[in-house]
């Protein structure tokens, strides 16, 4: 194969990843009940603040009651693609620009489910009790 064929493929697949990370909006989250506005949140918040320890979200197992709001904040130590925050089994994906925007959502079904950043390179368990 030529070079320029194998730079051309590189290329491709280059801007194939950069659009599936960068493709996530910052305003929502889908599936679940999707809170955009936190002044709408009603009853109690769950927050949590995730971070990063040795390559990975930390803390790596979040608990969490079913049924109310949860605020998830990445805060400044997260970068790179930790910022494109998703709960796939529930319908949760959002990119985080800053340690100011909240993922906000309520998770409607019991269970644990993963984590991840949208490469899947960093990843946790949230339990839903």
């Amino acid at each position: 194969m030529k070079n320029s064929t194998i730079l051309l493929m590189a290329g491709i697949v280059l801007i194939a990843v950069g659009a599936f990370v960068f493709s996530g909006s910052s305003k929502g989250v889908t599936g679940n009940v999707i809170i955009e506005d936190p002044s709408q949140i009603q009853g109690e918040v769950q927050r949590v603040t995730l971070s990063t320890k040795n390559f990975n979200y930390y803390p790596e197992q979040i608990e969490v009651e079913a049924n109310k709001p949860v605020e998830i904040t990445l805060d400044k130590t997260v970068t790179g693609c930790f910022r494109s925050f998703t709960i796939r089994d529930l319908g949760v994906s959002k990119y985080a620009k800053t340690p100011a925007d909240k993922i906000i959502f309520t998770p409607t079904k019991k269970g644990t489910f993963t984590f991840a950043c949208s490469m899947g390179m960093g990843f946790g368990k949230i339990v839903v009790e």
